[in-house]
């Protein structure tokens, strides 16, 4: 079903508007983990997409058992299929609004960019994150090609290659730690971090990854388009064929603020604050009755493995929590027929 006949159903329908066991806002991995999970316990389920995945820069999804190497776009369109296999509907489109609603056992209403409705007994929230680079002319364009921020996801592909990390914060000494799992040549490129203490230059060292001082202005790119490495502040240009950055996480999502889902700042040791995410229980229930998040919004260090793990134990969850449910109001109905 199209956004368009969601319109043309409510418009037939008069103001009854589509309902749906669940819907799902966000259709990456998470998202469709859940809504194939709610399919199969044949529940009507709506998975809203924007279209936005976090992921789509890259050229392929790893670490994901039997898909791994599977372009983004390519495994999100068999995520897609299996959950139509099983009756469930995927749209195009951006949920802007979310709220519940009395009466009738739908509890929510879910408003879509265009002005369309829909209702839902329960929600599942798996909108994502944004990635806030550092302030450096020309990361952002190579955001998920040779401009990186997770080894696991991208180490292997330039392993043994010259790799830059740029620090902005007091995690960057552990990144460059990290990433000298992959490649033995790597430099730490100060910028705007901290000065590593005593300790940590003699670890750096250790390993022998360099440091280089001085703010970072630029890139420098070679004749065939690839990165050949950064330009500092005074002109210098040091050469580096991955670079990796250290993005802030960000949950931004108009329905996340209409529900009134709280939202909590994600640390790391020493209390570098990394992002925020969707406060969550296990399982991926909130604080608000009937809804539930997962994947990235809930847990910005999850991959995409984990993001869908995520999105089918919330699945069962809701699964779980409609039949209790349902199991209430068929006992009342039993007890007042025998009354």
């Amino acid at each position: 079903m199209t956004v368009e006949e969601i319109r043309s159903a409510q418009a037939v329908r008069g103001p009854a508007e589509p309902s749906y066991d669940v819907v799902v806002i966000g259709g990456g991995a998470a998202g469709l983990a859940g809504a194939l999970v709610l399919g199969r316990a044949r529940r009507s389920v709506l998975v809203v997409d924007a279209g936005r995945p976090r992921n789509a820069p890259a050229a392929a999804s790893h670490d994901y058992l039997t898909r791994d190497g599977v372009p983004p776009a390519e495994l999100l369109a068999a995520g897609r299929a299996e959950v139509a296999r099983y009756g469930g509907e995927v749209v195009e489109g951006e949920v802007v609004a979310a709220g519940s609603v009395a009466g009738g056992g739908l509890g929510f209403r879910v408003v879509l960019g265009d002005g369309a409705a829909v209702r839902a007994r329960r929600l599942l929230v798996t909108t994502g994150l944004v990635d806030e680079l550092p302030d450096v002319p020309g990361l952002a364009g190579r955001w998920g090609r040779d401009v990186l921020h997770c080894p696991y996801c991208h180490g292997y592909e330039v392993r043994d290659q010259a790799i830059g990390v740029l620090s902005t914060g007091p995690m960057a000494v552990r990144q460059a730690l990290l990433w000298r799992q992959w490649s033995a040549d790597v430099r730490l490129f100060l910028h705007s971090g901290p000065e590593p203490s005593d300790e940590q230059y003699g670890q750096l060292a250790a390993r022998g990854i360099a440091v280089v001082d001085g703010e970072v202005s630029g890139l420098a790119v070679a004749g065939d388009g690839r990165l050949a490495g950064v330009e500092l502040a005074g002109g210098t240009v040091v050469g580096c064929e991955a670079l990796v950055v250290a993005p802030r996480f960000d949950v931004r999502a108009k329905v996340i603020d209409s529900l009134g889902l709280a939202v909590a700042e994600k640390a790391a040791e020493g209390g570098a604050v990394l992002g925020n995410y969707v406060v969550t229980e296990p399982g991926g229930a909130t604080a608000v009755p009937g809804v539930w998040a997962a994947g990235n919004v809930a847990d910005p260090m999850a991959k995409v493995a984990g993001a869908a793990a995520m999105g089918v134990q919330a699945g069962v969850a809701i699964n779980f929590d409609l039949v209790e449910e349902e199991t209430r109001r068929a006992v009342a109905v039993r007890e007042r027929a025998a009354a």
